[in-house]
């Protein structure tokens, strides 16, 4: 049944012209990058294209602050039937919408066939249509990395130019990949000094990464210091709507520009059910010793 709804799914998005969902997760290694500033920024950019952005919020501290706005709770009351979707989806301007997830995503593995139902019928209703998923993960799951991160199209590593940051996020790489054998990661280096600077990180770690035969790395771009961005940030506001021309903000955009030119694969895509449907099936067999050995 899977198979024919995912199948069935992307004909009519082909019939309607209808772009394939894209699914980008966005993962660190260490706190204090700006993995969700980035996250915020993005759906923002991406929500002017006219695409519907869902934001998928895996941390406790949510990721709707940055909107000024406030989530009051979370997908596992879905699951409970306590709360419908509707009630826990939480709008944070023209198409972008947030699903806090921390309350269920550490329980991913161990629904029951009822729940995953629930789950998966409350998604399917989802209306308008989810064109972009950005998936803001936690650093603590129980797993050792987000699903949402092995399920993914795309998985962004966020780092900062800094000592740990930087070895932290090559052993996350190190750790995904040789525990779950996931061999493609895409590189976003924050509060960088100058091009140089990033383009020098990004070099060293993806030709570690490339010796030891862990992972492809892809540069996805880096984003400077810039001043504006703290201003939009104590602001509780993305900085390509308050400061569109300052440095970081353009970065940003290139960054979306490109996103949207990223690969996808629409003979497989059935849009976010058929995500949902493979998120936990993955999630049911992921071996959590294989990250910690």
């Amino acid at each position: 049944m899977a198979e024919f709804r995912g199948d069935q799914a992307s004909g009519l998005r082909r019939l309607l012209g209808r772009p394939p969902l894209r699914v980008v997760t966005f993962a660190a290694g260490s706190n204090d990058v700006g993995k969700s500033v980035a996250v915020t920024n993005l759906a923002m950019l991406l929500a002017r294209t006219g695409r519907e952005v869902l934001i998928v919020d895996e941390n406790t501290s949510t990721i709707a602050s940055y909107f000024g706005a406030t989530a009051l709770y979370d997908l596992q009351q879905v699951v409970n039937r306590r709360r419908t979707l509707a009630e826990v989806i939480v709008s944070l301007g023209h198409g972008i919408r947030l699903l806090p997830t921390a309350g269920v995503t550490a329980r991913l593995a161990s629904l029951n066939v009822m729940e995953q139902q629930i789950l998966l019928q409350s998604l399917a209703e989802l209306q308008p249509a989810v064109d972009v998923v950005l998936v803001d993960t936690s650093l603590d799951h129980p797993l050792g990395f987000s699903p949402f991160g092995l399920a993914a199209h795309e998985t962004v590593i966020v780092m900062a130019p800094n000592g740990t940051a930087i070895t932290e996020s090559y052993a996350l790489i190190k750790k995904v990949s040789l525990g779950y054998a996931r061999k493609h990661f895409r590189i976003l280096i924050n509060r960088t000094r100058s091009d140089d600077e990033a383009h020098a990180i990004f070099d060293n770690i993806a030709q570690v990464s490339h010796s030891r035969g862990l992972a492809r790395l892809d540069y996805v771009g880096h984003i400077p210091l810039d001043e504006r961005l703290r201003q939009a940030s104590r602001l509780c506001q993305p900085v390509v709507g308050l400061f569109p021309d300052s440095p970081a903000a353009r970065a940003y955009q290139a960054m979306a520009n490109e996103l949207l030119d990223w690969p996808t694969d629409p003979e497989v895509n059935g849009g976010l059910e058929h995500f949902i449907q493979q998120l936990l099936h993955l999630s049911q067999r992921i071996d959590p010793i294989a990250i910690y050995a």
